[in-house]
């Protein structure tokens, strides 16, 4: 019961304050960690860093690449759960309370649904005064794509498609994982989301180095991307969206992306507005060609951008409501209450 009131504080902290600005976050930490790990292992497989072997031209070691990666995914999981069991145990041996405060700010930390809100706000005010450079700045530190030549709609978009598809990373699926093992599974789950964003991609340096994390984090996702999805629908009808078009486009196309999981939650944001995202964009100068998501019933606006926000923070909601509601019924069971 202590976690669910955890779990209730931490999600209004969070809906209040957002992100602390000024603190150091855990998922720094993590990143710090991810950084001098991969490179230190980079540097034990070829006795120097990647830069070297790219420049001498040396013999790239798939398979010793691959043992190192899934090394690194354990250790960086397993030790953020450990460090948050750890020194919630050690809260919880000096007082209760110490403990259920410590909880609480972990969860409050862990959760993003106030910080994903402010900074895609940034774009849509940019937008709505007219400042299309602007927005286009303030879209470049949320989306990897090339925002230099995006028009107003494009960078509309691309803060939909930020919006939609954080939804399920930085808000529901932590929830998640945090109502089944409270802050510490919080944090191994945010743990695997920040190998994902680090190391998960499919360049010459990390193809091999990030395969476990790319595949420990399609793990991770499935279940909770397809609960956000479900929470997000029930959202478009509390809302009054078009509730049938975000049933039918996330039938649709909610596989129509590299990852199995990153459309769950933008095909029915796609239907649920009317609007189409995916597509073709550029990344580094150069075209990559992804499959669309939703019709194209009318242009993506900047108002979408505050509709997503509305999926967002009531998908949120039903998701805390059902999350809270989990956790009571695993206390009932575990203590035959």
């Amino acid at each position: 019961m202590k976690l669910v009131c955890a779990m209730l504080l931490g999600f209004v902290l969070d809906l209040i304050f957002g992100d602390p600005h000024g603190l150091v976050h855990p998922v720094q930490i993590i990143g710090w960690f991810i950084d001098k790990l991969k490179k230190g292992m980079q540097y034990l497989i070829y006795g120097c860093s990647y830069e070297e072997v790219k420049e001498k031209g040396i013999e790239r070691k798939a398979g010793m690449e691959k043992a190192a990666g899934f090394f690194l995914m354990l250790f960086i999981v397993a030790g953020t759960y450990a460090v948050i069991y750890g020194i919630l145990y050690v809260a919880g041996m000096i007082h209760p309370l110490l403990r259920f405060c410590l909880e609480t700010f972990f969860i409050y930390q862990i959760l993003a649904t106030k910080s994903l809100k402010k900074e895609s706000m940034k774009v849509y005010k940019k937008l709505k005064e007219g400042d299309l450079l602007g927005a286009r700045k303030e879209v470049s530190y949320l989306v990897g794509r090339d925002t230099e030549n995006l028009d107003e709609s494009e960078v509309a978009k691309a803060d939909v498609e930020t919006i939609a598809e954080n939804t399920a990373d930085g808000v529901i699926a932590p929830m998640l994982f945090i109502a089944l093992g409270g802050a510490p599974l919080g944090f191994a789950y945010k743990a695997v989301n920040t190998l994902d964003s680090m190391v998960a991609y499919r360049n010459d340096e990390l193809i091999h180095i990030g395969f476990f994390s790319a595949k420990m984090d399609d793990i991770c996702n499935f279940v909770p991307a397809r609960f956000a999805a479900v929470m997000m629908m029930l959202a478009a009808f509390f809302l009054r969206f078009d509730f049938k078009g975000a049933v039918r486009i996330f039938k649709r196309d909610r596989f129509a992306h590299l990852s199995p999981n990153s459309a769950q939650t933008e095909a029915v944001a796609a239907g649920a507005l009317q609007i189409q995202l995916g597509g073709t964009h550029n990344y580094f100068g150069k075209a990559v060609v992804k499959p669309t998501i939703g019709d194209a019933i009318r242009p993506v606006e900047y108002e979408d951008i505050k509709r997503t926000n509305q999926l967002l923070y009531v998908s949120a909601f039903l998701s805390m409501a059902v999350c809270t509601l989990i956790t009571f019924l695993i206390y009932v069971q575990l203590f035959n209450v």
